[in-house]
Formats: C-alpha cells, structure tokens, sequence
C-alpha cells in the first residue's frame, strides 16, 4: 500500500531492513523514502493499522484481525544533536540478510542497536559496511528519540499522558481496513470512509485520508465515498 502511495507520488524508496515470516509477509520492514515534502505528509500515518478479513490459513474461513504498528520518522541530515550517553546504547552485530553482495551472510555487517532506557530499537542491514550501517542506525535511534520527546511534550501540554503499552492496544487504531463481512476503509481520527478498499490497499490512493493533515483540516473532515 505505501510502496504503490511512494510510486503514485515519484518517490523513491530504499529498504534498510526487512524480516520475513512464514506465510510471505513481514514481521516488520523498515525503508527509507526521498521525495518532495515527504515526511510531512506520512507523519500522521503513525499509529495503529487494523485489518479485518477471512483468515486464509483458517480451513473453516474465519474472520481474522490483524494490526500493524505503523512508524514515521524524519531523517536527520547529521547526528548529535541529542546526547546519548554511551551505556544507554545496546549494540549488536550479525550477518546481513539483505542487499550487500558478497559480504552478505559472510561478515557481521548489520547493525541492531538499542536505546535501554526506552527499550526503541533500529536495525540496519542496507549498507556494504559495519561502520556504515552503524552511522545509518544512530542516525535512525536518534531521531526516534527526538520524535518521542516532541510526542511526549505535546501530551504534556494537552494532557494526555498515557502510557505506550496502552497507545499500541487494540482499540486504539487510528485507521481500520475491513474486507469482511463489509469492505471499508475508516480513518476514526476524521471519520473518512472509503468503500473501495483495493483502490486503498491495491492502488495505494491514500491523499483522502492524508490530505486533510497536510492543509490542517484534519478535524473537519468527515466524508464517505
């Protein structure tokens, strides 16, 4: 869906990393995407993503929900404008799984590190190098840290601090993607509603549920089509 929504758009994408299940989907995936006013426009996107379908490994097609925790983080032209402290960092080397050439399942070329403190995590396995790949994740753990003190301070200035455990519930999604016993895609944050779901998920026409962050007429929207 967002791959098709950076393709609509002429963006470009780059994977960092990616970690396969057993039944052809993802565990998780992280990439990169370079394009006018990126960020931007995908930062809302953060947040809790419900489907709602036929299981397709239930013999006696059962309705199944599923959630994905959707991240958007800027990327951060240089590192250090936040201090780390060194003993915060947990940091792991391994074999690199993806793109790489040769030095690929031969050397510990990708990184994992881990800011203890706040348990975030950021893996890297995109670049030829240890040392590149490394750069690349404190980059990455650092604008996630940034990002987390910008969320927090708002919920302190609106009064909402709440805890994470509780943000990633069930109940908390802020868009739902049913493909039965009706197809409908809801944004319960502006109340859109789209009743073709493949153009959603298939053809990746995410601007309706967008574009209403972007002109900051996010909570004045409320349309079906």
């Amino acid at each position: 869906m967002y791959l098709r929504f950076t393709q609509n758009k002429n963006w470009e994408t780059f994977l960092i990393h990616s970690n396969e299940n057993d039944h052809g989907g993802y565990r998780n995936i992280t990439f990169e995407i370079y394009g006018k006013d990126v960020y931007g426009k995908l930062k809302n996107e953060s947040g809790v993503h419900r489907l709602v379908r036929i299981s397709p490994f239930n013999a006696q097609q059962k309705r199944h929900t599923s959630f994905a925790m959707v991240e958007v983080i800027p990327k951060l032209e240089k590192i250090g404008e936040l201090k780390i402290p060194e003993d915060d960092l947990k940091i792991e080397f391994a074999k690199s799984s993806g793109p790489g050439g040769q030095n690929v399942n031969k050397r510990e070329t990708a990184v994992r590190i881990v800011h203890l403190p706040t348990n975030i995590a950021v893996h890297v396995e995109s670049e030829r190098s240890q040392s590149q790949n490394k750069e690349k994740a404190m980059v990455m753990i650092e604008a996630k840290l940034i990002k987390k003190q910008e969320e927090d301070h708002l919920k302190e200035e609106k009064g909402m601090q709440i805890s994470a455990t509780v943000e990633n519930e069930w109940g908390s999604q802020i868009r739902s993607y049913v493909m039965h016993p009706y197809q409908m895609v809801k944004d319960h944050r502006t109340g859109v509603e789209v009743r073709n779901i493949d153009s959603v998920l298939e053809d990746g026409e995410l601007d309706e549920f967008i574009q209403p962050y972007a002109d900051g007429t996010a909570g004045l929207m409320q349309t079906k089509r």
